[in-house]
């Protein structure tokens, strides 16, 4: 209940003062990691990470080694592939992919926060050039306050781009309005042999009354087809139901590969599941 009090405390919060906070937080440690030498030319200060856990550059490296080795397990991502990284952060996955993908490759990353984008173009992409970073200023409750609505984005890539797609952590923490028309922007991108990878939170009818109630991270706000975590931020955490996603898929001509579940809701942790959120790979139809 303590987590989830102070969870809801946050949110009350504007986007601005979470950047704020986080860093007068993790500014002592930053001050103390760069005093060491604890530092990563490619890994920003803790207090900068705004995404997933404010890790030290050992951590935070092989936090991206291990989404590459994702990419690479379930959607067999190639080094001389063309990817799009959506919600690219401050780079946690690029810099590993920075080390795989060849100078044949093309990667397009594009982001909601500014300033994670312009530390991305100032780190990895001075040094790989064939890595591009892009600020998109859309709205979202948690991150941006910009009065661009993500459910008219459209990806500024062209028709059949890439031939990989994938996000982590992105769609948890968009409306569900939104994510239809990112399905609807990856199909005009992706290429007709391709295949995207991304990670939600998904339930079904047997573990919805689970995850609605259990302690420390739950979702108690019913809506249609989805729970929200908090209704006043309502991009905080969103969990789907998966006949809900099935269908936002198909309504965009695409179609579910396969769901490998996270043990983000497991009631005793499964130690052979790879990853925290659930992990959906999909592709367009035939």
């Amino acid at each position: 209940m303590k987590k989830q009090y102070f969870r809801n405390l946050w949110y009350l919060l504007s986007s601005n003062q979470r950047f704020i906070l986080r860093r007068l937080y993790y500014y002592p440690i930053d001050v103390y990691d760069k005093f060491k030498g604890n530092r990563h030319r490619f890994v920003p200060p803790r207090g900068s990470i705004y995404t997933g856990s404010p890790a030290n550059s050992d951590s935070y490296i092989k936090q991206g080694a291990h989404q590459l080795e994702l990419l690479k397990s379930e959607i067999n991502l190639m080094p001389s592939d063309s990817v799009l990284d959506i919600g690219c952060g401050i780079g946690r996955t690029a810099i590993a992919l920075s080390e795989y993908l060849n100078t044949n490759a093309k990667y397009e990353g594009f982001d909601v926060v500014k300033k994670g984008v312009d530390w991305c173009n100032s780190k990895i992409n001075k040094e790989y050039p064939n890595f591009n970073f892009t600020y998109i200023p859309l709205f979202n409750d948690l991150y941006n306050n910009s009065n661009l609505k993500a459910e008219n984005f459209k990806f500024p890539y062209k028709q059949e781009s890439f031939d990989k797609i994938f996000s982590f952590s992105v769609f948890t923490h968009m409306q569900i309005d939104e994510i239809q028309n990112y399905f609807k922007q990856i199909h005009q991108v992706l290429k007709s042999d391709g295949i995207a990878c991304s990670t939600f939170f998904l339930y079904d009818d047997a573990n919805e009354a689970y995850i609605s109630k259990r302690e420390g991270f739950n979702f108690p706000i019913q809506e249609n087809g989805f729970k929200l975590m908090n209704s006043k931020v309502k991009s905080g955490n969103i969990a789907i139901h998966k006949d809900k996603l099935n269908a936002m898929l198909i309504n965009e001509n695409l179609m579910l590969v396969k769901i490998i579940d996270g043990f983000w809701k497991d009631k005793i942790r499964d130690s052979e599941k790879k990853e925290y959120q659930d992990i959906v790979v999909f592709k367009k139809t035939e």
